[in-house]
């Protein structure tokens, strides 16, 4: 099974535990604070990633971390590391998040730019995302320079990558692919 169908397995599980126990809330701003803490750190993330670490270790640094989580935050913590699928986590939260906010009617549209969106643009691409998916949807707008120019947009598991980078990137397999 490929990590991302394990993930949204993971994910779904949790979520319906946690809406059984009326804490879905609570475990989707968890999931919220593990995503961003993994995105900014990379020592967790090497962390998270090594084989050589033991599981004790990484399961001691984890409680330890998010040691304020919900006890169902801790429980999917606990199995990801039992199950040795503890590198997955962030994906993990995301799907949780996702999956989350369809339940609650909302999506969120991930778009990453060179620059800050211009309102009318934003106002244009949340129109566009509302149309398409029939939900409620919030923009957020990341500012990443790597891409160059154009545009990455992602709403809940679909991506669209318009980006400079992107496209400059194909250029270059196309090449190597022809020599």
């Amino acid at each position: 099974m490929n990590q991302n169908r394990a993930a949204i397995r993971y994910a779904k599980a949790t979520l319906d535990y946690a809406v059984e126990k009326k804490a879905a809330e609570a475990v989707e701003n968890d999931m919220r604070e593990i995503a961003a803490t993994i995105s900014e750190n990379e020592g967790l993330q090497n962390l998270l990633e090594s084989p050589i670490i033991k599981s004790e270790v990484k399961k001691n640094s984890l409680l330890e971390i998010f040691k304020g989580a919900n006890e169902i935050t801790k429980g999917l913590l606990q199995t990801l590391i039992g199950n040795k699928r503890i590198a997955m986590l962030q994906e993990v939260a995301f799907k949780y998040i996702i999956l989350h906010e369809k339940l609650k009617g909302e999506e969120v549209a991930y778009v990453t730019t060179a620059f800050p969106l211009t309102s009318d643009l934003e106002k244009k691409i949340l129109d566009t995302v509302t149309k398409a998916t029939g939900n409620k949807v919030t923009l957020e707008n990341k500012i990443d320079e790597s891409i160059i120019g154009g545009f990455v947009l992602r709403v809940g598991d679909t991506q669209y990558d318009a980006s400079i980078a992107n496209k400059l990137n194909g250029l270059k397999r196309e090449f190597t692919n022809s020599l």
